[in-house]
């Protein structure tokens, strides 16, 4: 099964990238953590690859977009500390890749269908890991109210009653306030360049429905 025409596929950024070595894709990767398009060019050299190995090893479409999802999420926090050199025998980038995608397989525990929310179409793996990251890097007032109103879709007078219930002397209007305030901290958040490969406007409910 082919993957879907995510983004990052075609993208000139990426595109700029498809002459360097695997090793030199790394290095970036981890000296420049600001920047996302490494992390996305290494996706777009090896993605397919790794799609293959997900669709014929579970039962459902949405169960193989998950895992797709979740194995880039964990090969993006080892990625960081990966040093192929240091393997012996040598280990190329897609050999370790290869070997992360099947580790996570064999370990998969995955939801019911029904339970899942990750759409690989709305949110491709490598977008789906800054945006985590960026989630993290918010207040936990701000990523409270973020997530209650565009994961569990709950009101700003629901979310008021709820911060109040708790203690907190917050108003619908203020509850407002604070989503403005989070969206504009979570753009902030992402890497320039990741918001230049996904973004038009700011994350859709669907796209933050879709983390966790």
């Amino acid at each position: 099964m082919q993957l879907p025409p995510l983004p990052e596929l075609n993208h000139p950024t990426i595109q700029s990238l498809s002459q360097k070595s695997d090793q030199d894709l790394v290095t970036s990767f981890q000296r420049y953590s600001e920047s996302g398009q490494y992390f996305a060019a290494i996706f777009c050299r090896y993605g397919q690859v790794l799609y293959t190995l997900m669709t014929t090893s579970t039962r459902s479409p949405v169960q193989a977009d998950y895992l797709f999802a979740k194995t880039w999420e964990h090969i993006y926090n080892e990625l960081r500390s990966l040093d192929l050199r240091a393997h012996t025998p040598k280990l190329s980038l897609q050999s370790w890749l290869i070997n992360i995608a099947a580790m996570m397989i064999n370990r998969a525990d995955l939801p019911p269908v029904e339970e899942i929310q990750y759409s690989l179409s709305t949110t491709p793996p490598v977008f789906w890991c800054y945006l985590n990251q960026a989630l993290n890097q918010l207040p936990g007032d701000l990523r409270l109210v973020l997530l209650l109103s565009q994961t569990f879709r709950w009101s700003n007078t629901r979310i008021a009653a709820y911060l109040q219930a708790e203690g907190d002397n917050t108003s619908a209007s203020d509850v407002q306030k604070q989503l403005a305030r989070a969206y504009q901290a979570f753009d902030l958040a992402l890497p320039e360049d990741i918001r230049d490969i996904y973004l038009s406007q700011r994350p859709s409910p669907e796209t933050i429905n879709s983390l966790r």
